[in-house]
């Protein structure tokens, strides 16, 4: 892609509301046990909101402030604000309109994206383009979720995967840290039918039907959705080494979407490459869709866990299907 400038990431933050639900918790609402949850997904406790508490956007804003004051920017110097979501505040207005009121960002444009787990890294690809075309100097990013607000607790098979989060980033123009190399985007609209939520847009209105179906939880195909994923992510993370004229073992960190251990896992192995290279946390958070990567950076930043130089790759696979990878030299 052709630029006037370079774009690095500038400033990360994240929050996570401060209610904990264990696997012991599930086991006192369904039949099941800790080693069940953890031995198929790795999760062993999630975050969530308080029952009729906090909205996607109020856990943005705390994630954005933290993310601007680490990149000791001010609210009124933001020029765009993208929140990627799947559990916006509401249709209408969106959700990034929200979080550039609560925070002061008086001169910025705002609009949500929706790509479901891979959203974060989309909003990165975007920021990018309009930072190093010279359209913009300043985008923040914020993967946003209440994902136990669109989740059946009586669904075994999906109520024990998903967390509440968020986690931001600013973007702007090159420092010579975290410099976003590369994006890569793609999807496939055929396999729509493994990961969605059937009701409540033009579809399937919100109707009697629809809530006595109970269309308005997240549904998946786990097994189907299993296969894929542990294949497309093999193959990005291939095609990001050939794209960038790498190999696969000299990426010095890989950040993937938090969706289930055992994903992470089997690709790594079928890369050959070491478990570790790929950081985890979803024992703690689950999976916690749009947010996943934006919280996982926050967390490795924050740690000290890179050298600067290194070379880090992100990789997102998510409901569409959508997927995305971008390299960041750190």
């Amino acid at each position: 892609m052709e630029k006037g400038y370079t774009a690095s990431i500038t400033g990360v933050g994240s929050f996570l509301p401060g209610k904990v639900l264990t696997n012991d918790d599930f086991t006192k609402m369904l039949d099941t046990t800790d080693e069940w949850i953890t031995k198929r997904t790795g999760i062993k406790e999630r975050r969530v909101v308080e029952e009729n508490g906090a909205t996607a956007s109020d856990l943005a804003i705390e994630a954005s402030l933290r993310a601007l004051d680490d990149a000791n920017v001010l609210p009124s110097e933001v020029e765009l604000i993208i929140a990627a979501t799947i559990t916006p505040d509401c249709l209408v207005p969106s959700t990034a309109c929200f979080i550039q009121e609560k925070i002061g960002a008086k001169n910025a444009g705002a609009f949500d994206l929706l790509a479901a787990c891979s959203g974060f890294v989309y909003a990165l690809s975007i920021a990018r383009s309009f930072v190093a075309s010279g359209a913009m100097k300043t985008v923040l990013i914020v993967g946003t979720e209440c994902l136990s607000k669109i989740t059946d607790y009586t669904d075994r098979s999906t109520c024990i995967l998903f967390g509440d989060g968020a986690g931001a980033v600013v973007v702007q123009r090159g420092n010579g840290k975290k410099e976003i190399v590369t994006t890569y985007l793609g999807s496939d609209g055929s396999q729509a039918d493994l990961l969605k939520l059937p009701a409540g847009g033009s579809k399937l209105p919100a109707s009697q039907a629809t809530i006595e179906s109970r269309s308005h939880y997240i549904q998946l195909k786990g097994k189907e959705l299993f296969k894929t994923a542990i294949n497309n992510m093999v193959d990005m993370i291939t095609k990001a080494a050939t794209d960038n004229n790498m190999q696969v073992e000299d990426f010095d960190m890989i950040i993937p979407h938090q969706s289930n251990i055992r994903i992470i896992e089997a690709a790594m192995e079928r890369l050959k490459q070491p478990k570790k290279k790929a950081y985890i946390n979803i024992d703690r958070y689950g999976n916690t869709s749009a947010a996943s990567i934006p919280i996982a950076i926050d967390e490795i930043d924050k740690e000290g866990l890179l050298n600067p130089g290194d070379s880090v790759l992100l990789v997102a696979f998510g409901g569409g299907l959508t997927w995305g990878t971008s390299l960041i030299k750190w």
